[in-house]
């Protein structure tokens, strides 16, 4: 079966060149299996890590260097295949964890907009700590 997601390359490099953009221009927002669910990341350049929508992006525009908002969407249980993972629905409970990190992402992308990589990297790439461990560090 032809995953047309994997495809996202070509009309890419196509909607940058009718806008006169480069890769300098873009950021490109997207799903990571390697996150939590809902948790930000801001990355300037790098590989695909096994996202064949990324590899598509890579080869389309010639590198790797662009910017990318990921967006944690967590592991699929065991034996269960990545791609029918990534591909069925979010659970109402995923949905609600997953609204306010789409809200940061929205900031995150005003914020390298309007300041730039270095800053949005050191304000949206913390590690929240959970409430039991703040309860727990001596004070």
């Amino acid at each position: 079966m032809l995953d047309w997601m994997n495809l996202t390359g070509p009309p890419l490099q196509g909607l940058l060149g009718e806008y006169s953009l480069t890769v300098d221009d873009l950021i490109l927002i997207h799903d990571d299996l390697d996150l939590d669910l809902g948790r930000l990341r801001i990355k300037q350049g790098g590989g695909h890590g096994g996202h064949n929508g990324i590899k598509s992006v890579i080869e389309a525009v010639g590198t790797p260097e662009f910017v990318r908002i990921k967006v944690g969407i967590g592991r699929p249980a065991p034996r269960q295949d990545s791609a029918d993972y990534v591909l069925q629905a979010f659970t109402r409970e995923e949905i609600e964890a997953l609204n306010p990190s789409l809200d940061r992402a929205v900031d995150a992308l005003e914020c390298l907009i309007h300041r730039g990589v270095a800053v949005a990297m050191n304000q949206f790439n913390i590690r929240e700590k959970p409430e039991d461990d703040a309860e727990a560090q001596p004070g």
